[in-house]
């Protein structure tokens, strides 16, 4: 008997409790930036570790800039193209979800994850890039977490100085700078269009601007833009 405890403690005890640590610093560092900024991210990290594989001197092209300093194109068209129901769910589109799944279904792989601007985050700050269905569990508890402690608008300000954006570039302001040559302050509506458009495949997109698709797509998101609610 004392064998078959052991065992079960280590075999379901032990575990349950990392994940418990695991929810738990996940949960602190949250709080932490409601009023403190993230100096990077999981992805960000990730995607600096490929880029110094091939050259050990590369840098991210990354600035943080206030959330009054981003065009209200820009946050406009993110919510658009990306979540145009950003500012009423709770944090899931599970409408959404359930037509990925759908869809991944048929595939036989998953290739569409539906995922919100706030799961987003959500997998930015903390998870890798990889697609399981054990990483949209943790995506989904990550996302509640992030709901319940934070505002839309900081949701909203901190995914957009985070978001990847193109090869080695993340975040609006420098988005802004690499494609345009100005501030995020300063975008008009065409560019915040062709930008949200590009956050789905953003590294193939920079390298592929004159894309017929990328034009297609943007003129689609300027004629939504005036719809979307901004927090």
């Amino acid at each position: 008997m004392k064998l078959f405890r052991r065992l079960l403690f280590w075999l379901v005890a032990v575990p349950l409790l990392l994940v418990i640590l695991l929810q738990a610093y996940f949960l602190l560092q949250i709080c932490w930036w409601i009023n403190f900024n993230p100096s990077s991210t999981s992805f960000m990290r990730q995607q600096l570790s490929v880029l110094q594989e091939k050259n050990p001197d590369a840098q991210l092209q990354h600035k943080w800039v206030p959330y009054n300093r981003i065009s209200t194109h820009l946050k406009r068209a993110v919510i658009a193209s990306e979540d145009d129901t950003f500012v009423d769910h709770e944090g899931v589109d599970w409408e959404a979800m359930q037509k990925a799944y759908e869809k991944n279904q048929k595939k036989g792989k998953v290739v569409s994850g539906g995922s919100t601007i706030t799961q987003q985050l959500a997998k930015n700050l903390f998870l890798s890039g990889q697609r399981s269905y054990l990483r949209k569990g943790q995506e989904l508890v990550i996302t509640y977490m992030l709901e319940a402690c934070m505002s839309k608008r900081r949701i909203l300000e901190i995914y957009l100085n985070s978001v990847e954006w193109g090869v080695g570039v993340f975040g609006a302001e420098a988005a802004a700078q690499h494609y345009y040559r100005t501030s995020a302050a300063n975008l008009g509506a065409a560019q915040a269009a062709r930008l949200a458009v590009m956050l789905p495949k953003p590294r193939y997109f920079d390298k592929n601007q004159g894309s017929g698709y990328l034009q297609r797509r943007t003129e689609l998101i300027l004629k939504r833009m005036n719809y979307a609610e901004v927090p």
